[in-house]
């Protein structure tokens, strides 16, 4: 009888334990994590230090995974770029979260002409490139990473915004809603302190997936010179500046950026599906 009973509950455990891949990159992220917190420790050199007289040096004990053009130790660089390509696409993604959040939670909520006026809106949005926006807000206030940042926060705002009115609607037919309706409370305090809560792992299981997205997208602006500027160690901005480096068979500086974008951005992918999957997101 016991075996009979514990069977059951090996295979639940077995269903609830992650995948193998899963597994890998959620490590691969965890020590990514790491290692840009710990970059003034793990860092052989400072991310800007020149050194003309090793300059594009292939790998070796002074330098793990070789220098750029300017002699800049590429370990090094990597791990402080790490800081900037991790906390640029969370801003982001919170300038979108906080403005494409309310948005579809009011068209959700209100309906009528509101819904209209917002889904229309998100619409015209979804019709217009969303890395072309970017590009004309930054040719209006200026490159830089804050500029990139804010502009494609506002560029994700119609995707949570959509995505959010989705699962809102749904929401708001439950019958708790109409019982916080019955008790007198208005609906900016049901939405506040019920209803976005509730919204809260679909939404986060969403993001997750999106992290990846986001990543990818700065990195772009980046190389096409539109984000970060130099002397930044930002991964993107040192694909751009190990192109040259190409010519000259030095693979190494872009190479070694290039593959860490990569490496983030498949493993976001692999535990942002898995765990918008674990957490009941529908995309």
């Amino acid at each position: 009888m016991s075996a009979l009973t514990l069977a059951p509950a090996g295979r639940r455990s077995g269903r609830n334990r992650p995948p193998t891949g899963v597994v890998i990159a959620g490590t691969t992220l965890v020590l990514v994590v790491l290692a840009a917190l710990l970059a003034p420790l793990l860092a052989p050199y400072a991310p800007d230090a020149i050194d003309l007289s090793a300059s594009l040096v292939g790998t070796g004990p002074q330098h793990p995974l070789g220098t750029d053009s300017s002699g800049q130790d590429l370990l090094s660089r990597v791990l402080y770029g790490a800081r900037t390509s991790l906390i640029a696409p969370a801003l982001l993604l919170a300038i979108a979260t906080v403005l494409g959040v309310t948005l579809g939670t009011l068209a959700a909520w209100r309906g009528g002409w509101v819904d209209t006026v917002v889904s229309r809106l998100t619409d015209v949005m979804y019709a217009f490139p969303g890395l072309l926006f970017t590009v004309l807000i930054i040719a209006v206030f200026g490159t830089g990473t804050t500029t990139s940042v804010i502009a494609l926060g506002l560029a994700y705002t119609p995707t949570v915004a959509k995505y959010t009115r989705s699962v809102a609607l749904s929401e708001c037919h439950k019958p708790y809603i109409d019982a916080y309706r019955v008790q007198g409370m208005g609906g900016a305090r049901i939405c506040a302190r019920y209803l976005v809560p509730n919204l809260g792992r679909s939404i986060t299981g969403y993001l997750v997936v999106l992290f990846g997205e986001a990543l990818m997208s700065l990195a772009t602006l980046s190389y096409l010179g539109f984000g970060a500027q130099p002397p930044s160690s930002d991964w993107g901005l040192m694909v751009q500046e190990g192109q040259a480096a190409v010519v000259q068979g030095a693979l190494l500086p872009a190479l070694v950026p290039g593959v860490a974008i990569a490496l983030v951005v498949v493993s976001f992918n692999v535990v942002g599906v898995w765990a918008a999957d674990r957490l009941g997101t529908r995309r």
